[in-house]
This record gives C-alpha cells, structure tokens and sequence, in this order.
C-alpha cells in the first residue's frame, strides 16, 4: 500500500472526517453500462447521512448531457446534489471570457468532440471551422476510438503548432476505455500536441479551475471537509491534494492492471516518479 494511506472497506468508516463528497463519474460510479449496485447504495447512505454529493466529471460535455446519462444508466438527478463537469466549466469560461485562458483565445475554433457533439459550443460566440487553417484555436472536448490514437493527428497537429494555434483541451484524461479496453483519452492527445511545440490550456481535473468551480457551487466550504473520490492517481488525487481536499482512491478503476499486488494493495510507481498519496483507497464505492 502507498505510504501513509489507509485501506477502508467503505466510507462509513471515515464519515465523521467529510461534509460534501466529490465522485468522479467512468471508473466510480459507472463504466458505461449500469450504475453500479454498490455505487448507487453508497450514494443513498451518504445523502442519508446528511453529505452533500457532487459529480465531478471530466467529461468534455454539457453537465445536462451527463445528468441524462446518469439517469438511463440508474442515476437520477434526485439522487446527489449536482453534477459539474470540465465541459461545463469551459463553456462558462467562454461565455464569460472574463478569466485565462479563455480572454486570449478568438473566436473561430476548430471543434474535437466524440460522436460530432457540439454542445459544448451551442450559445456560445464561436465560429466552428473544419479547416486548421482557418481557425483561431483548437477545442478539444473528447475523441472517438478510431481516432484516439496521437499518431493520427501527427501530420495536422503538426501544421497547427507551426502556425501557433492555442489548443482548450477539455477533457484532461489521459486513457479511457474504449471497446477494446484502455485507450489514449483527450488528454494524452493534448500532449502530443504539447511535444510538438503546441501550446495547450487544461480544464478539468487535475487543474484547479474545475475544483474552484466545485467549491463554488458547493457554497465555498472548507477544502479539507471535502473528499474526493475517483480511480486516478494523476486527476481525482493529485488535483484534490493540491486544492487541500481529503482524497480516496478506488482501485477497480483506470489503475486497476498497475497498482494491484494483492488484497488492499498498491505497488509505487517507479522511483522518481512524482505520485500522489491519497490519503484512503478501497476496492470499489460503497459504504
């Protein structure tokens, strides 16, 4: 197990230590099928005990679009307090252009989205352009499989960061799982882009505009009355550590092939590698 972490059976053993409980969504709550039965219990007994429950998702999508599929998945939206996703916060962002990154970017973007969802751009001030060349900067709000891989992007991204063209990426995730199991995620194609010279502004976990937004909308609470709950050591804890939140990792989740030794274990990541300590970890939501 990581240095000064605790393994838990569920969250009722660490209650009296949290007010208001942030749950990632894919890997916590879901994995794109049905809510997961002990998932859904978890959330009930929390409301129960009086926690305020919050989604955090970084999702390039509109919360409305999540909350929907929250719903058909087994979720309603009766049953937590809210869902906030990095999607949301960049549509916020460029509609207010009151803060960085958004006041520095134009208005005529080239729009990277799965499935060819364009919500995160609708009522927005924006012109969308199939063409590099024509654009003002690249939003990247998610990718779909067949085109998930950087390499596909190589010989485009390449002209873009030539040209310098700013890149909003979205959906900070670096692997997703995809049909055939993990996959690159938005986030490890923003990297890429960053390795070719491009320069690249991130909303969503683990970057601190997404945690403020969450605190916000949580009524500005203590961050260490706060738990985070996700299955990624580089978003969920690393971007809750930094806000001074409590943190739990799930280890079902994206790092479920890497960081399992055996029962309630967790291997370290090579030395010198920057890892973040969460400070619970359990097997899967539940209370």
């Amino acid at each position: 197990m990581m240095p000064d972490t605790v393994d838990i059976d569920g969250l009722g053993a660490i209650a009296g230590r949290f007010d208001h409980v942030l749950l990632d969504q894919w890997g916590t709550l879901h994995e794109g099928q049905a809510i997961f039965p002990l998932a859904r219990d978890c959330v009930a007994r929390l409301r129960q005990a009086g926690k305020r429950v919050l989604v955090l998702s970084n999702s390039g999508k509109r919360a409305s679009s999540n909350a929907v599929r929250l719903t058909s998945l087994g979720l309603p939206p009766h049953a937590y307090d809210g869902i906030l996703t990095s999607g949301e916060v960049t549509w916020r962002g460029l509609k207010a252009r009151a803060q960085k990154p958004f006041t520095a970017l134009g208005h005529t973007c080239l729009l990277i989205a799965r499935g060819g969802d364009h919500a995160i751009v609708d009522g927005l001030d924006l012109a969308v352009v199939t063409d590099f060349g024509t654009a003002d900067f690249i939003l990247l709000a998610g990718l779909d499989d067949a085109v998930a891989e950087p390499e596909h992007w190589r010989a485009r991204l390449t002209d873009a960061s030539a040209r310098g063209l700013p890149m909003l990426c979205a959906n900070p995730d670096l692997a997703m799982f995809g049909v055939s199991g993990l996959i690159p995620a938005p986030g490890a194609l923003a990297r890429f882009y960053e390795t070719l010279g491009g320069h690249v502004a991130y909303v969503g976990k683990p970057h601190a505009p997404i945690f403020a937004a969450a605190l916000e909308r949580l009524g500005q609470p203590d961050p260490a009355r706060v738990l985070m709950i996700g299955d990624s050591l580089d978003h969920d804890v690393a971007g809750a550590r930094r806000a001074g939140m409590l943190t739990l990792l799930l280890r079902s989740g994206v790092h479920r092939d890497e960081t399992r030794t055996g029962p309630g274990e967790l291997v370290r990541r090579p030395p010198g590698a920057d890892v973040p300590t969460p400070h619970w970890t359990m097997d899967h939501l539940a209370w």
